[in-house]
């Protein structure tokens, strides 16, 4: 008996890609493949739903030399998994990521289900 796996595509904005892309090297493997669990339909132990937004978007965290990064990704926008935003945080309120941050996922989020309708 053959079991096939329903494998969503990771899609990525070109501003979420391009801050991706500076990340340390490590980081971004960490990333890759927390967001290879999540298009088999999974949630990585580094991921979590993202506080601030509707249902259906998750932060990735991962932690390199004493900085931390975060990816954001959307999982009920369209059938594929999209990655809304990456940042180093720099959090000057303890834990909680920035309001600007949380700002710009909400805008890249409403724009992105606009031009996917």
């Amino acid at each position: 008996m053959t079991f096939m796996r329903d494998t969503r595509s990771v899609s990525w904005l070109r501003a979420a890609r391009k801050d991706f892309e500076a990340f340390p090297t490590a980081v971004q493997d960490d990333i890759l493949d927390a967001l290879a669990v999540a298009a088999e339909g999974g949630m990585s132990g580094n991921a979590k739903p993202f506080k601030g937004v509707e249902g259906g978007v998750f932060e990735i965290a991962a932690r390199h030399r004493g900085d931390a990064f975060r990816a954001i990704y959307a999982v009920k926008i369209d059938v594929d998994v999209w990655v809304i935003h990456a940042f180093q945080k720099k959090s000057k309120s303890g834990i909680k990521t920035p309001l600007a941050e949380v700002d710009l996922i909400r805008e890249r989020l409403k724009r992105l289900t606009e031009a996917l309708r």
